[in-house]
């Protein structure tokens, strides 16, 4: 298991994988959701979108709690687990309001990723450039040790993550500017360092150019503004040269920034259709993209929600070769409802299909070309023999 001090993981996990999955720093960059992010909830449609039994059961649960003198959360909490849904989900005031930093690709933290190896031992894996880590001269492969005092090994991730931002009771992080004392060790080294804690942004999106003019725009999550650094980089993609779209361990975000991301490479048009209780809507693309672009996109095991539902779009519509591994399979959309406490309930509000009409939940996306450790040379391979733009 492996992450940043991007989110934190409440103590106790809730609901099946949905708070695993969207606070677990095992994901590093992104939200394990299709989501279209609280703004859309403030809708008209968006208020009748939310399934009148499932919400109306966690709601009236919360209500009830509430009077009785009981908590609200923990009531709506046994309604979601009893619906059989493991994407819908509880969340706090202070987790919810992480869990939407996150969306719009902020943090408070050091700006370390790490893991626990098999041992116990916490490992370092990235330290993100211009961060305190990075300042410190901390890099992959040293261990942490501890934080603030506190042995750290055989810990959970997500325990260290929450000691790293300075998150001891699970509601709410530690100020930009507070420190934290780092003990770590390099080798036969051991030393600390004391970080003070900064506001950051997550790389969502990072491009690097790759031998023969082709561009490698790899998604790691879709946070806010994604979209239009996908659109960004591929205008100042040098002409003629091919993409490569890396979507691998993205554990998707919102649905919104796909839809932007998919209009960077196509026409207008369909990009997916989802149901929202029994109604049909679509999701379209904006014209102008770059149609004529050889590309390539890389999936695996990791590729999930908002990430499937772009790989479905430029699959189905030839518009990409997909090269990989069977993707995860998370096809639902989820949408927030406020609580009378103040708490959130994310609820699963419909499930989307590519514009083939083939159901990705529970199924996946086949790539056209299956690939393991050698994916990126394959898809150079493929882009080779797709020719050039020109």
């Amino acid at each position: 298991m492996s992450g940043r001090d991007l989110f934190c993981q409440p103590r106790r996990v809730r609901h099946g994988a949905a708070l695993t999955l969207v606070f677990a720093s095992v994901l590093v960059a992104g939200a394990a959701t299709g989501s279209f992010g609280e703004t859309v909830r403030k809708t008209p449609d968006a208020e009748a979108a939310i399934p009148a039994g499932h919400s109306d059961a966690v709601t009236e649960a919360a209500e009830r709690a509430m009077a009785d003198g009981k908590s609200p959360m923990e009531a709506a909490e046994r309604a979601v687990s009893r619906s059989g849904d493991r994407w819908s989900a509880v969340y706090s005031q202070g987790e919810y309001q992480e869990f939407q930093e996150a969306l719009d690709g902020q943090y408070t933290g050091v700006g370390l990723s790490a893991r626990r190896e098999s041992d116990g031992r916490i490992e370092v894996t990235d330290v993100q450039p211009g961060s305190p880590a990075a300042a410190a001269g901390i890099r992959g492969g040293d261990r942490l040790r501890s934080v603030d005092g506190e042995d750290v090994d055989g810990r959970p991730v997500t325990e260290v993550v929450s000691l790293l931002r300075g998150d001891s009771d699970g509601t709410d992080d530690a100020a930009a500017g507070t420190r934290v004392r780092l003990g770590l060790e390099r080798g036969t080294r051991t030393w600390s360092e004391e970080l003070r804690r900064a506001r950051l942004s997550t790389d969502s999106v990072t491009v690097r150019r790759l031998a023969g003019g082709v561009t490698l725009i790899r998604i790691a999550s879709f946070t806010k503004g994604s979209g239009d650094l996908v659109r960004n980089a591929v205008d100042h993609a040098p002409a003629g040269g091919g993409i490569v779209l890396d979507l691998r361990g993205n554990s998707g975000g919102l649905v919104t920034e796909a839809v932007t991301a998919a209009s960077a490479f196509l026409d207008g048009g369909l990009v997916a259709t989802y149901d929202v209780h029994g109604d049909q809507r679509a999701l379209h693309a904006e014209p102008d993209g770059d149609t004529t672009r050889p590309l390539v996109a890389l999936v695996d095991g990791g590729t999930m929600s908002a990430a499937e539902l772009l790989t479905g779009a430029l699959q189905d519509r030839g518009r990409a070769v997909v090269v990989g591994t069977r993707t995860f399979g998370k096809g639902s959309i989820q949408m927030p409802s406020r609580l009378p406490d103040g708490s959130v309930a994310e609820l699963t509000v419909g499930h989307y299909r590519t514009p083939a009409g083939h159901k990705v939940d529970g199924r996946g996306i086949t790539p056209d070309l299956e690939a393991g450790d050698e994916v990126l040379e394959r898809a150079e391979t493929v882009l080779s023999g797709l020719g050039d733009a020109s």
